[in-house]
């Protein structure tokens, strides 16, 4: 059974780069929110919609009945949902969780089961489409959780995304956007060598973009992120140091099942180099900067 608009109040954690035009969209749809950011500076404009400001997360928890968390580490998950002054220990029985984080699929485990215990619905929930799939409501979104809930919390979904898909039990959600960033980490390194040879052989890059975006080499990134590199924007849709998080969750999953992964382990190791030069709160994309050689 979904939600009723009506008598839901939707509580709001972590309003940054994502999180502000998501919760954005949730105003607009007519849904009262309110919210919670360690910076308040950074709720302003959706106070200025019409959220109200919380203090702390306890607070959220206690008054909401639909709760959303986009957190930057797992530890801020952790803290956040299970600390003693987190969501659990103050949301009431028949609340919904939803975690949109990208995080740890055992943690994402852990926080349904302490859930399920106190009759509160967890589901993890994480997201791909990044700033642009956030701004335009067109997120894909993974989700771990029971169908039940899954169903119930649809209606919210589809507010803040397009591509909504249950993969099953809690933690496959985060399972399948462990996939999403390893398929993304090898193709940002080919995305960005790409543009690097377009420019060192004397093309005209937007041109060179024109032609191969819509044939096999077509992907996301090479479409999204490549006319930022050619514009030298670099500002983040998505921050380096929380990409080489994911791709750190991602390889010590892929270690514990005894898979091969040596596209995302030269792709970290790049992102390594890349936020010890300094351009860990740039856009993904800035890895363009250090194949191109411009930084030091």
């Amino acid at each position: 059974m979904s939600v009723n608009r009506d008598h839901t109040v939707i509580g709001f954690i972590g309003t940054g780069v994502m999180g502000k035009s998501m919760a954005g969209h949730l105003i607009k749809a007519g849904y009262s929110v309110i919210v919670y950011n360690r910076t308040k500076s950074r709720a302003e404009e959706l106070m200025a919609l019409g959220a109200v400001w919380m203090d702390t997360a306890a607070q959220v928890a206690s008054r909401a009945n639909v709760i959303i968390t986009i957190l930057g580490y797992p530890k801020d998950v952790e803290d956040v949902y299970l600390g003693q002054n987190g969501i659990l220990a103050h949301a009431k029985a028949g609340t919904y969780v939803i975690d949109m984080t990208t995080s740890t699929p055992s943690l994402a485990r852990r926080i349904y089961a302490e859930a399920k215990e106190k009759g509160i619905y967890a589901l993890d929930a994480p997201v791909s489409g990044g700033d642009i799939g956030a701004r335009e409501a067109r997120l894909a979104i993974m989700v771990g959780s029971d169908k039940a809930a899954f169903e119930a919390m649809l209606p919210v979904f589809s507010v803040i995304g397009k591509n909504i898909i249950l993969q099953g039990e809690a933690g496959s959600g985060q399972h399948t956007k462990m996939c999403n960033q390893i398929a993304i980490a090898s193709n940002m390194i080919g995305v960005c060598e790409a543009m690097v040879y377009a420019k060192r052989a004397g093309l005209h890059p937007e041109t060179v973009l024109k032609s191969i975006e819509t044939g096999a080499a077509g992907s996301w990134s090479l479409s999204n992120l490549a006319p930022r590199m050619i514009r030298g924007d670099f500002e983040p849709g998505f921050y380096v140091k929380h990409f080489i998080k994911d791709m750190k969750i991602a390889l010590d999953a892929a270690e514990e099942m005894g898979i091969l992964t040596p596209g995302l382990e030269l792709a970290k190791s790049l992102y390594d180099e890349l936020a010890e030069s300094g351009e860990a709160d740039s856009g993904t994309q800035a890895l363009f900067k250090l194949l191109n050689g411009e930084l030091s």
